[in-house]
């Protein structure tokens, strides 16, 4: 019976101890996959830091007027949400979605016709099982995003903005505030808000040809694939941060059961150790009498 069960528990410490190889395997591929996110967000910071400040410029004049930065009464919303393409990636996915479903039932309250853009592969498959209009679906694009890419879905959304198919875009995703924190966050992004924070006043009004408001109109498409390009590699970020996370505690837990079934497997060997050195004691005891 011993042996029994000492065969057993060698056979679930060598289970464990494979899985502890996967598991380690995984967090070193999501701790490099992370890195090189963070890399590629930094990259495009500053373009689109200096895009933004000439949209400010532009707007800055008392007669500049665009369909991008007109308030409306909001009737029609395009939400984008953005979340992973896999799982094992502990709470990562459960709270973008929790907080985009619940963005939703809000909007739907108000009135609102709502839209969804979902972006990853696990956000594809939440929306498509329930009860929302999904309009695009984008599964596993995060990881070999280019900006052509990006740029594609922003100048779709700036046409469908305009030809009034909805009259505000929403943004949902998670972004990485370190590698062990990840906060699902949300963003309005059409109409252009906030234009007015910024002023620059260290040269003469430029002249824009033909106009202001084409040249802010064709800044925009530019200006939406940054928002897209960066929310999209900020969660991939999060998603492998978190990855990381998750299989740093599966291995750590792996590593605690291989301690107690070794212990387990050590108690067991003792025990058949002493039966069999009773047993020894006995039959010599029997034999001399």
């Amino acid at each position: 019976m011993a042996t029994a069960n000492m065969k057993d528990v060698k056979r679930r410490i060598k289970s464990v101890e494979s899985t502890k190889q996967i598991t380690k395997a995984m967090q070193l591929v999501a701790t490099s996959k992370m890195r090189r996110a963070k890399e590629r967000a930094v990259a495009v910071q500053p373009f689109f830091e200096t895009l933004f400040n000439a949209m400010c410029d532009i707007s800055s004049d008392s007669n500049f007027t665009s369909v991008f930065t007109t308030k409306v009464e909001k009737k029609k919303t395009l939400m984008i949400v953005i979340a992973g393409d896999r799982g094992l990636a502990g709470g990562f996915n459960v709270n973008v979605l929790k907080k985009a479903a619940a963005k939703a039932e809000g909007l739907k309250q108000k009135g609102r016709t709502v839209s969804i853009m979902a972006i990853g592969k696990k956000a594809v498959e939440y929306f498509s099982k329930r009860d929302y209009n999904v309009t695009d679906s984008f599964s596993e694009i995060a990881e070999g995003l280019s900006m052509y890419g990006s740029m594609d879905i922003a100048e779709d959304i700036a046409a469908r903005f305009k030809a009034g198919e909805f009259d505000s875009v929403d943004l949902i995703y998670t972004t990485f505030v370190s590698a062990i924190t990840q906060e699902p966050c949300e963003m309005a992004i059409l109409p252009v808000e906030n234009l007015n924070s910024w002023t620059n006043t260290r040269h003469a009004a430029p002249i824009y040809d033909p106009s202001p408001e084409e040249v802010f109109e064709g800044m925009i498409p530019t200006y939406l694939c940054g928002l897209l390009y960066s929310a999209i590699v900020d969660s991939f970020a999060s998603e492998q941060a978190a990855r990381r996370a998750a299989m740093e505690s599966a291995s750590d837990n792996a590593d605690e059961m291989i301690e107690n079934l070794s212990l387990m497997y050590n108690r067991a060997r003792q025990a058949q150790i002493t039966q069999e050195l009773t047993e020894i004691s006995s039959a010599s005891l029997n034999d001399s009498v």
